[in-house]
């Protein structure tokens, strides 16, 4: 059995992305999207024209913050042998329907791949005040073109709130 991560976000929070389980390398390192191959922080970091890849961890998170944007899964714990989607079975989901309740400020939830898209919008259902955008996933094993799926996420972008995150070479937080 593995058990996904915690939800990551301010209560100001604008925009949710929504993952399906995290990989084993994430799951490892207890931080998303933490497979080197995964184009995740490259994506987003595009889309709110942030270099995030540059970054350490915390100030990536720092900077989604910033930019009112939080993460989660839709699966909180599954039965899996690797990393594929496809291998998850005994899926235990997370209570992402809540997220609309408890964000006052959510506008849009997006899922990363097909899987979290599938399973998340039978757990929000129809007729919510937010808006649900499908992304291709941005796992190394969704072969398609950076710039095919980058043009898609770029859908994201009205819902990134904030002024560019301040940090400097080093990684820490400047002066905003």
């Amino acid at each position: 059995m593995k058990v996904g991560l915690g939800p990551i976000a301010r209560s100001d929070a604008r925009l949710f992305v929504l993952g399906s389980l995290p990989g084993d390398a994430s799951l490892a390192a207890g931080q998303y999207y933490a497979h080197p191959q995964n184009q995740f922080w490259r994506l987003l970091g595009q889309v709110i024209g942030e270099a995030l890849p540059e970054l350490s961890y915390q100030d990536r998170l720092d900077c989604l913050a910033d930019h009112r944007i939080g993460l989660w899964d839709v699966i909180g714990s599954a039965q899996r042998h690797g990393s594929l989607d496809q291998a998850i079975r005994l899926a235990n989901h997370n209570g992402i329907e809540r997220l609309v309740e408890k964000f006052q400020h959510l506008e849009a939830i997006a899922f990363n791949g097909g899987t979290s898209a599938a399973i998340g919008r039978k757990l929000i259902g129809h007729g919510q005040r937010v808006g649900l955008i499908d992304l291709p996933s941005s796992s190394p094993a969704n072969t398609r073109p950076f710039q095919e799926k980058a043009a898609v996420w770029a859908q994201l972008r009205p819902f990134c709130g904030a002024p560019p995150c301040a940090r400097g070479q080093s990684g820490q937080k400047g002066n905003r």
